[in-house]
């Protein structure tokens, strides 16, 4: 009984966990009990094969390779889960025969068996040890992987073939898994060639697991590094449904900012339908770039359905399952729907002497070669002899092949052209030749320090030796190991229309653990254009916009949104937008930021010029009235009216017009000062003298009652010129001390957005602008009180009314002043004090001078010392 057939009685307690893990469980004529666990019936079936190719020696290697494959017509795990675990029975149906051999999975056999050769021939390596191996057909099944693996391992006594302490086999992820935690407890080491599940990298669960092909991380890396590159920020994904398609989605290029349009998975059970749906989801999707992590058979499947759809425009991404396959390329769906495709690929060497080795096989040198034989009989449809005396034929020929007639001899590898002599490309070949050489330097430095251990021990410490393992190859490349794993290094390849039509696979660059070389002069877009296809969800915000995303939408579906005044966005893509510094701002496409322009109120512009004509126009009437009460300067209207203070006031007034003009044009330090201190002394100069004139009024009046004749010697001429020039002098000491302390200065205002900023003068001190308006508000109060008073007088002319009509449309002006200067922004803020001082003096020029200057011009029969009295 072998070891397979006696597995479950020797290790029992493995029987739940090895049928849910789906092996041991499917071989023609196998009938398995389980119950609490145990084996109830255990017997062997007819396995192809059995011998394999065997070539004595003083340390044996194994071998297992998927020479042949056929896939079971149920999955293992959906009869696993319909029946209860404790009582389980199992009918296994497969189909009878097995598929022929496979060429390139042939060709891997020689790489191991001419890498042995070479070894033997070395004289430096393993010197007087003879390497042998004994390889096996695994048939990318793993109940055969397993019985296969358990044969090598426990030898066989009748055949003679020793037991070997290393196997180099485990060809995909899942048969590696198995077989490692098989071999696990016997201390034998497992080298897989093509197996990549990240999962394999873990010491703990599988301690004695080692591979020369690179985790898949660094792959998937290596795309999501493509799309950034070319920036595919949506694509759509189409996977294996098992952990090699999840962990390249998930754990790669999700977290590489890349957003994935869709998810449709593939399985090999349901692979037409699911090709069929994945397919219609391509044709559906906006992405126009397609990552394909699943096995050519399966791409083929859905390669067809997108033929059918019509769909050959997409751009697809692949990964090394398929990328270099040679039926894909050679398939003419392929050339409709596939050009230009962009594949990570298992780095490709040269092995000398490779070609000439496996172009000089012959049966006839090798005639106990029974994959040699099998391959004859396929190539060249004759069969050669087994041996010279027996007429016995491979066990794995059918009838057919039996019948075939004898071979000439004459047949020669040396011209046939197929996958299994094509040596331009050598990737898991190369894989191959590698861990037979790791294992050979594993078993040099093992027998180099071995003192009579036990072959448990000495497993051990090849493992050991395994982890420590570097060398130079023939190729003069370093090797090593990084716990389970090598150093990754893969091709990048892209398929290229030749001038047939057809496709070809064009070598474009190389990655390197995590760094990616790649030559895009030699890319060949499926465009036909030198043009990167284009496969976003929204398109790159352009400079001067910045990127909202849509709510409930993936990160790369988004909005782009122009920044707001005064910020900026200079680059493609940008999250946010950058505020100007405050002397700068945004230019009208938001990019930039430039010098912001001053601005003030100048003579040339509009608003400057209106406001120049009406203080000219001011100066103008002033001057006139004053030449008018020169020219009448006798007549009673004049002299009733306190002439000296009339004549001042009017200069008072000619100053409140002029100074006006000095808030007009460029601010310069001079004017800044000169401009505040000539408004507030003009102002009070003029209010002093109204506030003295209703003074005299009053005080003439009651001054006219018995007892009061004495009152007006306190407002004579020289009082009220010393009235006026007190109130005034009080003015000109705030004025003096304000601009002495924190006098105001020229500076923009910064904080008024726009393109353009207002060159003011900054009052430094609030306080003494101010004192300097409350002190003009206070007397024009006080006059404003008095005038009120003194409103019903008698007499045919008396100012206090002019006075009182006039100090109202002054502190109704100064009043509104305050809110509108407040909220006016830049220049039109001094345009408002401006527009204050002008409406305030005409207010008093017409009130007090207009009616005077009437009767004075156009009525002189009531310029009248009578009139004037007649009351």
């Amino acid at each position: 009984m072998s070891w397979f057939s006696c597995l479950f009685t020797l290790w029992p307690y493995h029987a739940p966990s090895l049928l849910l893990m789906g092996f041991a469980v499917r071989q023609p004529g196998l009938w398995v009990g389980l119950q609490g666990g145990q084996a109830l019936v255990c017997s062997q079936w007819n396995n192809p094969g059995d011998n394999g190719l065997f070539q004595d020696g003083d340390v044996i290697i194994g071998g297992l390779f998927n020479l042949r494959f056929r896939p079971p017509y149920f999955s293992s795990f959906d009869v696993i889960t319909k029946l209860p675990l404790y009582s389980i029975l199992i009918k296994i149906s497969l189909v009878p025969s097995l598929s022929s051999l496979e060429n390139l999975p042939l060709q891997y056999i020689y790489a191991m068996v001419f890498a042995v050769e070479e070894i033997n021939r070395s004289k430096t390596l393993l010197p007087g040890v003879k390497l042998g191996y004994h390889i096996r057909d695994s048939c990318a099944l793993p109940p055969w992987a397993i019985q296969a693996a358990l044969s090598l391992v426990g030898g066989d006594s009748i055949t003679g073939h020793q037991s070997v302490p290393l196997i180099i086999g485990g060809s995909s992820s899942k048969n590696a898994q198995i077989l490692s935690r098989i071999l696990a407890p016997l201390s034998v080491p497992l080298m897989s060639y093509t197996a990549s599940c990240p999962c394999l990298s873990d010491r703990l669960q599988f301690p004695n697991f080692f591979r020369t092909m690179a985790s898949d991380i660094y792959q998937a890396r290596a795309i999501a590094q493509l799309a950034i590159r070319f920036k595919w920020t949506w694509i759509g994904a189409v996977i294996a449904n098992n952990d090699y398609g999840y962990m390249a989605v998930k754990e790669e290029i999700q977290g590489a900012e890349v957003c994935l349009a869709f998810v449709a998975t593939l399985e090999r059970e349901n692979i037409g339908r699911n090709a069929r749906r994945a397919a219609l989801a391509i044709q559906a999707s906006t992405a126009r770039v397609i990552l394909v992590f699943s096995w050519y058979t399966d791409v083929r499947e859905l390669f067809l359905q997108l033929d059918k759809l019509n769909v050959t425009d997409r751009l697809f991404l692949a990964s090394e399952a398929w990328s270099t396959s040679g039926n894909l390329l050679q398939n003419p769906v392929s050339r409709k729907v596939a050009g230009g495709v962009l594949g990570v690929a298992i780095r490709s060497a040269p092995v000398p002497g490779f070609e000439h080795f496996l172009r000089s096989l012959n049966p006839s040198h090798r005639p106990h070669d029974e994959f040699l034989h099998e391959f004859w009989e396929k190539e060249f449809g004759c069969s050669p002899s087994i041996n010279a005396s027996s007429n016995e034929f491979p066990a794995n020929s059918s009838p057919e092949k039996t019948s075939l007639p004898p071979c000439s001899g004459t047949e020669s590898l040396e011209e046939v052209q197929n996958l299994f002599t094509d040596t331009s490309q050598l990737r898991v070949t190369y894989n191959v030749y590698l861990a037979v050489y790791a294992a050979a330097h594993a078993l040099h430095s093992l027998l180099s320090c071995s003192n009579g251990e036990s072959s448990s021990g000495q497993n051990i410490s090849l493992m050991e030796h395994l982890n420590r393992v570097n060398f130079t190859t023939p190729q003069g490349e370093v090797f090593y190991f990084q716990g389970a794993d090598v150093p990754a290094k893969y091709d990048l390849v892209n398929w290229q229309k030749t001038a047939d039509g057809k496709l070809k696979m064009v070598l474009i660059g190389r990655v390197d653990g995590f760094d990616l070389h790649l030559n895009e002069s030699a890319i060949q877009w499926n465009t036909g254009s030198n043009q990167v296809p284009v496969s976003v969800c929204s398109e790159s915000c352009p400079p001067g916009t910045r990127k909202a995303n849509r709510k409930g939408e993936p990160i790369c579906c988004f909005d782009c949104i122009p920044c707001a005044d005064g910020e900026i966005s200079n680059t493609t893509g940008s999250l946010h937008c950058e505020r100007c510094p405050p002397e700068f701002w945004s230019n009208a496409e938001r990019t930039t930021c430039i010098p912001r322009q001053l601005d003030f109120l100048s003579f040339e512009e509009t608003l400057g010029i209106t406001l120049t004509a009406l203080a000219v126009s001011g100066v103008t009437v002033t001057t006139a009235v004053f030449m008018v009460f020169i020219h009448f300067r006798q007549t009673p209207m004049v002299r009733a009216n306190n002439s000296e203070l009339s004549f001042l006031l009017l200069v008072s007034l000619k100053l409140c017009f002029l100074c006006s003009l000095m808030f007009i044009g460029r601010p310069s330090v001079w004017s800044c000062r000169f401009q505040q201190a000539a408004f507030g002394i003009s102002f009070v100069l003029c209010v002093s003298c109204l506030q003295v004139k209703t003074i005299v009024v009053l005080a003439a009046f009651r001054s006219a009652r018995p007892g009061a004749e004495a009152l007006m010697k306190w407002f004579g001429p020289s009082q009220q010129r010393g009235s006026v020039c007190f109130f005034s002098c009080i003015q000109i000491i705030i004025c003096i001390i304000w601009l002495s302390l924190s006098p105001p200065v020229p500076q923009p205002d910064l904080d008024i957005p726009g393109l353009k900023v207002t060159l003011k003068c900054n009052m430094s001190s609030v306080v003494g602008f101010s004192l300097v308006l409350g002190y003009i508000g206070l007397l024009g109060c006080i006059s404003l009180l008095l005038a009120f008073l003194a409103r019903k007088l008698p007499d045919n002319f008396n100012e206090a009314k002019l006075i009182t009509f006039s100090m109202l449309i002054f502190c109704a002006v100064w009043v509104a002043f305050v809110p509108a200067y407040i909220s006016s922004p830049g220049k039109y803020a001094v345009a408002v004090e401006i527009f204050a001082i002008l409406a305030s003096s005409y207010g008093l020029l017409l009130c007090i001078f207009a009616p005077k200057c009437f009767i004075i011009l156009l009525r002189p029969e009531k310029n009248t010392k009578k009139h004037l009295m007649a009351r």
